[in-house]
């Protein structure tokens, strides 16, 4: 009987004790858990419903990414592409090795290993008319601007290669060509 008083003695004590007004915030633990700012993916403030003009710090470039590659995929594209750009990495034993490594994956099946147009596609006559890199007046900046956007039946390769893989592949180009013309 002293037992039972007791636990009811706890429970309306319980019951008044909780029931304050819950309007009122009441003490948290970890606040920012309770209160979250909610944000959308959009750049949408949600507490505003105003668009977040967030812009990136300057003279920064987003994670991942490189400088934005803006020349048109025109006539005149190429040309300012073949006269502007210029590759920003050193030709080094190691950029090299990686650029006949991706070539080899990507560019020998038809513009052939030495770079000659006699890969197996050609072989095969699957694709007929392969340059020779020697056929062509070419550079560094022409040989980007046709793996960013392609040319005649070559596809672009932009979305599969990463910026330093186009330029590696370009070094190599450019030693097979130098190896074709001895």
């Amino acid at each position: 009987m002293k037992n039972l008083k007791l636990i009811i003695a706890l429970v309306t004590l319980t019951s008044i004790i909780s029931c304050n007004d819950k309007r009122t915030p009441q003490l948290q633990y970890m606040p920012d858990m309770y209160v979250s700012v909610p944000y959308d993916a959009n750049g949408v403030d949600g507490v505003k419903g105003e668009p977040v003009n967030l812009k990136p710090v300057a003279g920064t470039i987003a994670r991942g990414g490189y400088p934005a590659y803006d020349i048109a995929n025109t006539i005149e594209g190429a040309e300012k592409a073949k006269s502007d750009l210029k590759n920003p990495l050193e030709a080094t034993e190691a950029n090299l090795e990686n650029g006949k490594a991706m070539y080899t994956i990507y560019c020998a099946s038809c513009h052939g290993k030495k770079g000659d147009g006699n890969g197996i596609l050609s072989q095969r006559e699957k694709f007929e008319g392969i340059p020779n890199y020697t056929d062509r007046d070419i550079n560094a900046g022409s040989i980007y601007h046709v793996i960013m956007y392609g040319k005649n039946l070559m596809g672009s390769h932009s979305s599969q290669l990463t910026y330093n893989e186009r330029w590696q592949i370009v070094h190599y180009v450019e030693k097979l060509r130098t190896d074709l013309a001895k």
